[in-house]
């Protein structure tokens, strides 16, 4: 891939935004008109930031809060947004979807929730392979919308340096939306029923639930009651963005440095993370994540080794500064038994400050006899339950899970409440990339948490 500096001038600092390009990149698109993507890049660096660094400082300081066990992270959306998808009912329904997970967890756990959406740049994906086939025709895989377009045709699957410039424009009006919602009172806990999604009145989840909003409710009503004081906390939350910090060109453009802070940020996103496949020590992402200021978090699978991580832990956070990393895990129900127990020891043995969170949806990905992907229920929901386990027997703390999930009536993922099966998936299989938790399996799993009544260290 051809790579180009920013053409502002950089701070004199040891490390600057561009550093990356000395090192191997993987997961990179390759363009074939370099001086538009240069000329797209130079745009990008002078647009506006979609996130400010004291909105980034804020979530550190809850993300160090759930470290030492007093919040939990529900981080959680599309594994890959389209841009097609950037409109006010659907941004509102994944919004409700979270708010209302939120809801039963802050019940059931009794500790506040960190609100993330993997939404506002989820626009990019890895691939297990750079071209794709068909019928003979070979062309480069579909990246996200941010790179190319999902028709199998050359134009389309060429990669566009244009289409960065359309990622940020909806990235930030998704952001902008979602905010303009949270500060309009549309998270009020006085009025859950606000936000209630329809399936709520036919779930088989629906007692359950009315059964959590009222008891809130009558708590908000008798503190305020007895104080004669408005909980004026209740009527908004906190929400924050998220997503893969794959395409690098794209995040050095939106990387500043705060003078007053006297640190980068990637101010693209609040919380963006590593994937497995560029995790890689020597690799550009490591590179390039070291520098920034933000919370970074870190997908663990099952080639994981407890030195690698040791390094990685090192290179990323070498301050151990509360708040800077959480590790996601991600084994499948299968493999966590054997996978976890080794890392947790390889953190404590550190010393390392970290946050642990579950990813129970990618290593349960499976395809159905007619070759459909789907992710079964049954199984993320073990791997969930026997993370939180496997932790609570070794004297650490899960404080967080992350869900590819939408607030639509979707059928990706197999089981849940409605026992939806194989035959279903063709009903309303609509992702572009990965199966998605639906609005009830979403719910469902955040009920099942909730029960759990996880403690802190």
């Amino acid at each position: 891939m051809h790579t180009s500096a920013m053409t502002r001038p950089l701070p004199q600092t040891e490390w600057h935004p561009a550093l990356w390009q000395s090192r191997t990149a993987s997961q990179q698109p390759l363009y074939a008109d370099v001086q538009a993507l240069e000329n797209v890049i130079a745009r990008l660096s002078r647009l506006p930031p979609i996130v400010t660094s004291w909105e980034v400082e804020a979530l550190k300081r809850q993300i160090a809060d759930a470290q030492r066990g007093q919040r939990f992270l529900l981080q959680g959306g599309d594994c890959a947004e389209s841009f097609d998808d950037c409109t006010s009912d659907k941004i509102a329904k994944k919004l409700k979807i979270l708010l209302q997970m939120s809801l039963v967890l802050v019940y059931g756990l009794k500790k506040p929730v960190i609100r993330v959406g993997r939404m506002a740049g989820q626009y990019a994906k890895p691939r297990s392979a750079d071209t794709e086939t068909r019928e003979g025709l070979s062309l480069p895989s579909y990246r996200g919308d941010l790179v190319n377009r999902q028709l199998f045709t050359p134009s389309d699957r060429a990669a566009d340096p244009e289409l960065l410039l359309r990622g940020y424009e909806r990235a930030a009006m998704t952001l902008n939306f979602a905010r303009a919602l949270v500060d309009g009172g549309f998270a009020d806990l006085h009025h859950p029923e606000y936000w209630d999604l329809d399936f709520v009145g036919h779930s088989p989840l629906e007692a359950e639930y009315r059964r959590i909003v009222d008891s809130i409710s009558d708590s908000l009503d008798f503190f305020e009651s007895i104080s004669g004081h408005s909980i004026q906390e209740t009527s908004r939350v906190d929400f924050y963005a998220s997503h893969e910090g794959l395409h690098l060109l794209y995040e050095q453009a939106q990387t500043r440095y705060i003078q007053r802070r006297r640190r980068w940020y990637n101010l693209s996103t609040h919380f963006p993370w590593i994937g497995m496949r560029t995790a890689q020590l020597d690799g550009a992402h490591v590179e390039y994540f070291r520098g920034i200021a933000n919370p970074i978090a870190v997908k663990v699978g099952p080639a994981m080794t407890s030195e690698w991580l040791q390094e990685l832990m090192q290179v990323l956070n070498p301050n151990n500064e509360p708040g800077r990393l959480t590790l996601i895990h991600r084994f499948g129900a299968k493999c966590i038994e054997e996978c976890l127990p080794p890392l947790i020891q390889a953190v404590r043995g550190a010393g390392a400050l970290v946050l642990w969170s579950c990813d129970p949806m990618h290593g349960n990905t499976e395809a159905t006899a007619a070759g459909i992907k789907t992710r079964r229920f049954d199984n993320i929901l073990a791997e969930l339950e026997t993370a939180f386990r496997i932790h609570q027997e070794m004297g650490s703390y899960l404080g967080g899970v992350h869900f590819e999930l939408t607030g639509e009536n979707v059928t990706e993922c197999t089981g849940g409440a409605r026992g939806l099966t194989d035959a279903d998936l063709n009903r309303a299989y609509l992702s572009q990339v990965d199966p998605r938790l639906n609005y009830e399996q979403a719910l469902e799993l955040a009920m099942r948490i909730a029960g759990r009544r996880v403690g802190g260290t």
